[in-house]
């Protein structure tokens, strides 16, 4: 749960808040999905976004849906369209996706300024 109050927690959170409560393992729930341990545990670490599949996977095992996730997650750390085109987009590869996520985030995380003078 996230320590700053006010503050709605990550999607990534509400994964992990999710599935302690279900009394899920993380290899568990990442076998019920049909993903890698270690790719669940970024995800809920928000270091990873989870493709729709995956979303709709994780929230099917844990008895809900992936726009209910959504929903509780702050405006701000739901999957915005950018991350579901790239996810989504079938003449990426898997490293494209990845990498594409990857720079999109630290954009978003520095609030989309660099430090150069005039940003």
């Amino acid at each position: 749960m996230s320590g700053n109050v006010g503050v709605p927690p990550s999607l990534g959170e509400i994964i992990r808040r999710r599935r302690e409560q279900a009394e899920l393992p993380m290899r568990r729930l990442a076998s019920m999905v049909g993903i890698s341990g270690p790719y669940l545990s970024q995800i809920e670490r928000d270091l990873r976004a989870p493709s729709e599949r995956v979303l709709r996977g994780i929230a099917g095992a844990l008895r809900t849906t992936a726009d209910a996730l959504r929903g509780e997650a702050g405006p701000g750390d739901a999957i915005p369209g950018v991350l579901s085109a790239i996810a989504a987009d079938p003449r990426l590869s898997a490293r494209q996706r990845q990498a594409l996520t990857e720079v999109y985030q630290a954009f978003v995380a520095t609030g989309g300024h660099d430090d150069r003078p005039g940003d």
